[in-house]
């Protein structure tokens, strides 16, 4: 079975490889624009998870080049672990410093008390 049913369109040619890089420039370009950008801590997050994303693309658009070991493949699938594991303790970290200082904007956040 061909795992690689997404890279293939209806006339069943490859889609070159420029155009996933394309895309994975993109995304990791809005990605930074948001971090650098926005202050609310959610957006924030959001914008990295859009980065990790954009690494996730290229990873699976260069495994097709290896796809007897699919490292790629798997790297993406570490990735996407990493994503939900940091997804959940920056969720649980916010929560608390709004918790304390009843904000999420970055800029309003200004001390850090043990």
């Amino acid at each position: 079975m061909n795992f690689k049913l997404f890279i293939y369109n209806s006339t069943f040619n490859m889609i070159p490889l420029e155009h996933f890089l394309f895309v994975a420039a993109a995304l990791f370009t809005l990605g930074v624009v948001i971090v650098i950008t926005k202050r609310n801590v959610i957006v924030v997050l959001m914008g990295i998870e859009l980065i990790l994303n954009a690494a996730n693309i290229n990873l699976v658009a260069f495994s097709q080049y290896d796809s007897a070991l699919m490292r790629g493949n798997m790297f993406a699938l570490f990735v996407i672990v990493i994503a939900a594991a940091e997804a959940a303790v920056a969720l649980a970290i916010i929560l608390q410093v709004y918790h304390y200082f009843k904000t999420a904007n970055i800029d309003e956040i200004n001390e850090l008390k043990g």
